[in-house]
């Protein structure tokens, strides 16, 4: 066997070479359940309602630093079915992860925060919600998929607005 292809260069202390260990690096250290909860007051009427209900969903996303090059990302969804005026189910998730982050350039820290991170958690998520709906006697809920690139971009299409509103108006 030939040692042709082994490449003799130096080694930072990490193990990488040098041009490895300053490119940008994302890994996934874990991800979990920090809250559930799911209501279905009425029951068993409103396991008996028929038609099918109205559902708000409501979705945020927020992310903190937890530590060296660690962030903390959370995922709250909230789901409220509605038959007439009685609520039928409530099911409100707290999902996150960890995930490291080196050599990522400040510009794009915030997208793949509030953009990337939360579109890796989403079907987790979305599977813990279908479960639990469906273990609280409902069909599942299965949410559609989130762009969470465009909300991202409305939202900073948004402030560019107010802000231009307001130095407008200033």
């Amino acid at each position: 066997m030939s040692d042709d292809n082994i490449d003799s260069g130096e080694l930072a202390p990490n193990g990488f070479d040098e041009a490895t260990a300053q490119a940008p690096q994302v890994g996934i250290l874990t991800q979990f359940t920090k809250d559930l909860s799911f209501e279905n007051p009425g029951a068993p009427q409103s396991l008996q309602a028929e038609g099918a209900p109205r559902i708000e969903i409501n979705v945020n996303v927020n992310a903190r630093r937890a530590g060296e090059d660690v962030y903390e990302v959370e995922l709250k969804i909230d789901a409220r079915a509605m038959n007439e005026e009685n609520v039928a189910f409530v099911v409100e998730l707290l999902y996150a992860g960890l995930f490291a982050l080196r050599n990522i350039p400040e510009e794009a820290l915030e997208p793949f925060l509030v953009v990337e991170a939360p579109r890796i958690l989403f079907p987790f998520a979305r599977r813990i919600i279908a479960d639990a709906t469906r273990d609280g006697g409902f069909p599942p809920l299965l949410l559609e998929p989130i762009d969470f690139g465009s909300l991202y971009m409305a939202q900073q299409n948004a402030a560019r607005n107010g802000a231009a509103g307001q130095v407008g108006n200033a």
